[in-house]
């Protein structure tokens, strides 16, 4: 069975979302940078190894890197899943992991990028919101698009009830997208990704709020 590393910095919902949906894969182990971040002991419940790689023990990113790189490597992991990982990834690690590094993001990228992606979603008056399945790439938040859900914006929204709500997606879209990669289904098409037996039931874009 292939097998799963994921990386998280802090509480891991999104990485128990991938623990508790199974995708057909098995999870080697979920590395965090924070010896504190509560997602390793969600981890250990589901009897999940756990490693740490605490960047506050390395001089430079690039040092963080090469370390975090081997502890990854130990695992031999089909795909590497940024889970709530705080910490910016330099090229040389990005491109060592081309095509087999996924992140997800709070937006509809390439809206919104980086921190503040909801707040930044109220401050622009959009009527849609929404979270991003992707290919990590040297560019923070532009990797090829794997999958997407979509919400709406209520006109009373906060930034915490806007957050809550594109977090259910996000614990939707997650495992789905796994579940492609580990299936074989995507291919990386220059800035595109291709998904072979693609259904508009399941795939690209899930939007149910909208639909309501």
């Amino acid at each position: 069975m292939k097998s799963l590393v994921i990386l998280i910095s802090g509480r891991g919902s999104n990485m128990r979302a991938l623990l508790e949906v199974k995708p057909p894969v098995r999870v080697a182990a979920v590395i965090s940078n924070n010896p504190k971040a509560a997602g390793l002991e969600i981890a250990k419940k589901y009897d999940v190894e756990t490693a740490i790689v605490d960047h506050r023990e390395y001089q430079n990113r690039k040092a963080f890197d090469a370390a975090l790189a081997k502890k990854i490597d130990f695992y031999r992991p089909s795909l590497i899943a940024l889970a709530g990982f705080m910490r910016v990834l330099g090229d040389g690690f990005v491109n060592r992991y081309k095509g087999k590094l996924i992140n997800i993001h709070p937006s509809l990228l390439p809206a919104f990028p980086g921190l503040r992606a909801h707040e930044q979603a109220l401050e622009n008056g959009v009527r849609i919101h929404g979270c991003t399945v992707h290919f990590v790439t040297p560019r923070m938040d532009h990797g090829p698009i794997i999958i997407q859900a979509a919400v709406r914006v209520l006109p009373n929204d906060t930034k915490e009830t806007l957050a809550a709500r594109v977090l259910e997606q996000e614990h939707l879209i997650y495992p789905e997208a796994v579940r492609l990669y580990m299936e074989g289904r995507l291919k990386l098409s220059g800035s595109h990704v291709e998904v072979s037996n693609d259904t508009s039931e399941n795939l690209v874009l899930c939007s149910p709020e909208l639909h309501k």
